[in-house]
């Protein structure tokens, strides 16, 4: 099969078509939609990130700030705790100066989930493994539903309640019964407008749990690995697992959650979702790791590429590579590409080679045409 006669890349994935186009991913599993403030979840909606901040609450001002960091850096929803009634009472302006849809992350107080909704919050985040009174739950519902506002039943292997520890174990079987109690809390008052998560800190917990809910419910889903580790390791765990499911069609939203500053977060979310071909947003750079035959700084200038890049948010392809091995073929199938040379490179578009810069001059040149492409083919970031 030539690459012209591939099948295309999927609607549901929110991309571009590009040639040569690679084979499609597996079908997407059909979810029903939820409304999210201005962001759908499930459907036909683009897969949606999130990150959560880290500030106290109840200091509203630093926590905004950090929202609009998220939002800057791509974050289309930001879940922020409500743990306390100091928390609760900043709900008010936190949800006034917010850029993105907000969710109120609450545990074993059914009263911060109030407030919230009070506020006018977008979304509630309840693990049903700590709020164990149904009655407490039914009046959170109650308000949720009086005011359109959607629940994510977030369960967590590590918080699982007694009576199903004690039946399933931590397993993903113990996860999705815990999740479905919880459901059909929610459903038997006829509330439907439900997104759920079943994270646990390990990947192949977490896929089982995601493969077996999937089989049972057409709610949409909420991807994550939980306490996935630092920024090196929490990137790995959580992009094998994340990737699986995705691979899979299974993901509506996705959160990477990292022992680190949360906007680290949202950055590894979109190169996650790039790599699969399910969203664009930014430059994509492709880079070589250099070898022996290389002879010019590949790493250092990918790195200048990577920050000079940062700023655009054109979906742009880059290519930069380090000799005439796999550069000429890699920078050719790139928007714009470099092929390095001895101290040299040769700058390509769509193919074509259209300078020879020096390598004190290859950063500029790359730049110039990266701002050309942005121009011709993507006015609206211009």
């Amino acid at each position: 099969m030539s690459a012209q006669s591939l099948p295309p890349v999927p609607e549901w994935s929110g991309v571009a078509p590009r040639t040569p186009q690679a084979p499609p991913l597996s079908s997407r599993r059909r979810s029903r939609p939820v409304k999210v403030g201005t962001v759908t979840i499930g459907g036909d909606a683009p897969i949606s990130v999130q990150s959560m901040t880290t500030t106290r609450t109840d200091d509203w001002a630093a926590t905004l700030e950090q929202i609009h960091a998220l939002a800057a850096a791509g974050c289309e929803i930001a879940r922020v705790s409500v743990p306390d009634a100091k928390a609760a009472a900043a709900c008010d302006k936190i949800k006034a100066g917010s850029p993105v849809p907000l969710v109120a992350d609450i545990h074993f107080d059914h009263r911060f989930a109030l407030a919230a909704i009070e506020a006018g919050w977008d979304k509630l985040r309840l693990n049903p493994g700590n709020i164990r009174d149904e009655r407490k739950v039914k009046e959170v519902v109650s308000a949720a539903k009086a005011r359109g506002m959607p629940i994510r039943i977030g369960v967590n292997n590590g918080s699982l309640a007694p009576d199903i520890v004690q039946r399933f174990g931590h397993t993903p079987a113990g996860m999705v019964e815990s999740g479905l109690r919880h459901i059909r809390i929610l459903e038997e008052l006829e509330f439907h407008d439900i997104v759920v998560s079943l994270k646990a800190h390990d990947v192949r917990t977490t896929v089982a749990a995601y493969r077996l809910m999937a089989s049972k419910v057409d709610y949409p889903f909420h991807l994550g690995i939980t306490e996935a580790g630092t920024l090196r390791s929490g990137t790995v765990k959580s992009s094998v697992g994340l990737g699986i499911l995705l691979a899979e069609g299974i993901g509506d939203t996705i959160r990477v959650s990292l022992t680190a500053d949360p906007i680290e977060e949202v950055p590894v979310c979109w190169e996650l979702l790039k790599s699969l071909g399910l969203r664009e947003r930014g430059v994509e750079i492709t880079s070589c790791p250099s070898c022996g035959r290389v002879q010019i700084d590949i790493v250092k200038l990918a790195e200048k590429v990577e920050e000079i890049t940062s700023q655009y948010r054109a979906p742009v392809k880059v290519a930069v590579m380090g000799c005439a091995v796999n550069g000429p073929g890699e920078a050719s199938m790139a928007d714009v590409g470099i092929a390095g040379g001895k101290g040299m490179g040769l700058i390509y578009r769509d193919g074509v080679m259209v300078r020879s810069l020096p390598e004190a001059k290859l950063l500029d040149g790359l730049r110039e045409e990266i701002e050309k492409v942005i121009a011709e083919r993507y006015p609206q970031y211009t």
